[in-house]
């Protein structure tokens, strides 16, 4: 039975937890990989929405297997804040579990990122400020606390000093900050053994024997691929990788045991954070996508940034994740609209560049160069079949499709679970 990928094909925030959900009911097992609280995706059922941040969007599924991978960054209280939430509204947790490689996010780890951001000024990154990006470093360094280091304080005691042996002298003398006392971070994290010891678990051990006992397993990544440490638009991405070869190291299961890579896409496009976005609209037109789409970040609050579909970064995301489907979502904000840009390619410098500038500075520099399609003003969102949208809707989609480089397999219609269309099944 088969492993499938499933994860942002553009700079993330495009729908993934719908398309976990819909999936949830037929997998036995859905694994976030990477990232941290710095992702948020937002679940509708019924007439319940559901903002998760940390959690697999699959433990909201009876029956499926939430898991943290090893390739997560997790923050103890806000895990527990998002538990307690779940639970209080009857949702059961009690299936999840934690690798105990996964890092853990300290108080320090914190402090440094908004320090760090702050310190910036201009030149800042946009960060959530929620310590992903040390808590990485620290991985990096060698220099991390893990899940598993809760379980013996001797050593989770010499880790934390090696650890703040650096950084108290960074905060102390560069940003004039008070020093981090060693027995309070360790006393504040040794709070947290205890409740998590239910869910720690050797989850590589557990994902690979179920796919040898035929159980499917979901892997969902936290980001898009355009915030890819290695193939986003660097600096201004996260601190690991979304995209799919992230799927196997943060999870510990083979690339050979990957029957499918599925990319959400948004029927636009939007941005959260500092860096290039080339069809950004700072017109009535963006002010309207953002309206109409409900365009706020899931975990920070803040205004994403709207813009026309670009087909460039979409061929982009079937390259490097080797996409064999997408799923489109959010088709219904676009109704009303009597004509549709579409960003089929790139001015630079005055020429056309049909794929992403492998410079940094071109990207920078990148004109859109659009294509207009016909627009609907029909209500889409009753639609059960690709044959129920209207003409022009079907045509935007096809385009999108071919333009994309991969089949497009599911379309979202409106923010309900029940708002999708299934073309080709996924499973």
């Amino acid at each position: 039975m088969p492993a499938l990928v499933l994860l942002g094909a553009q700079w993330g925030d495009e729908g993934k937890g719908k398309a976990t959900d819909l999936l949830g009911g037929s997998v036995d097992y859905v694994v976030r990989y990477q990232g941290g609280n710095n992702a948020g995706h937002t679940v509708v059922v019924g007439d319940q929405k559901y903002a998760l941040h940390l959690l697999p969007s699959g433990i909201l599924s009876p029956g499926c297997t939430p898991v943290i991978g090893n390739g997560v960054v997790v923050d103890p209280s806000v895990l527990f804040s998002e538990l307690n939430g779940l639970n209080e509204r009857g949702v059961d947790t009690s299936k999840l579990l934690i690798s105990g490689n996964a890092h853990i996010i300290t108080p320090y780890n914190v402090t440094v990122d908004k320090v760090t951001e702050r310190f910036l000024g201009k030149r800042k990154i946009g960060t959530t400020g929620r310590g992903i990006g040390p808590t990485y470093a620290d991985k990096i360094n060698r220099v991390g606390i893990r899940v598993q280091d809760l379980y013996d304080e001797s050593i989770l005691t010499q880790k934390v000093e090696a650890a703040l042996d650096v950084k108290n002298q960074i905060l102390t003398k560069l940003y004039n900050r008070r020093a981090i006392a060693v027995d309070q971070v360790v006393e504040e994290l040794l709070t947290y053994a205890d409740r998590l010891a239910p869910y720690v678990a050797d989850t590589v051990l557990v994902l690979n024997q179920a796919l040898e006992n035929d159980k499917v397993v979901l892997f969902e990544g936290g980001q898009g691929t355009l915030l890819d440490i290695d193939h986003g638009t660097y600096p201004f991405v996260t601190s690991s990788n979304p995209t799919a070869g992230g799927a196997c190291t943060g999870s510990g299961v083979g690339p050979t045991k990957v029957s499918r890579v599925i990319g959400i896409l948004k029927a636009y496009t939007t941005r959260v954070g500092a860096g290039p976005f080339p069809t950004e609209l700072f017109d009535e037109d963006g002010e309207a996508l953002r309206r109409i789409g409900g365009e706020k970040g899931v975990t920070t609050g803040r205004d994403r940034r709207c813009g026309w579909f670009d087909a460039v970064i979409a061929r982009y995301a079937t390259r490097v994740n080797g996409l064999t489907d997408f799923f489109l979502t959010k088709l219904d904000v676009l109704t009303g609209w009597e004509e549709i840009p579409v960003c089929v390619a790139y001015e630079i410098d005055g020429k056309r560049v049909e794929e992403l500038p492998y410079s940094q500075s071109d990207f920078h520099h990148a004109k859109p160069v659009y294509e207009m399609l016909p627009g609907w003003s029909e209500d889409i969102s009753k639609a059960k079949s690709f044959s129920d949208l209207p003409k022009n809707a079907q045509d935007y989609v096809k385009a999108l499709e071919e333009m994309s480089g991969a089949p497009i397999s599911a379309i979202g219609v409106g923010p309900g679970r029940d708002e999708t269309i299934e073309i080709n099944s996924f499973i």
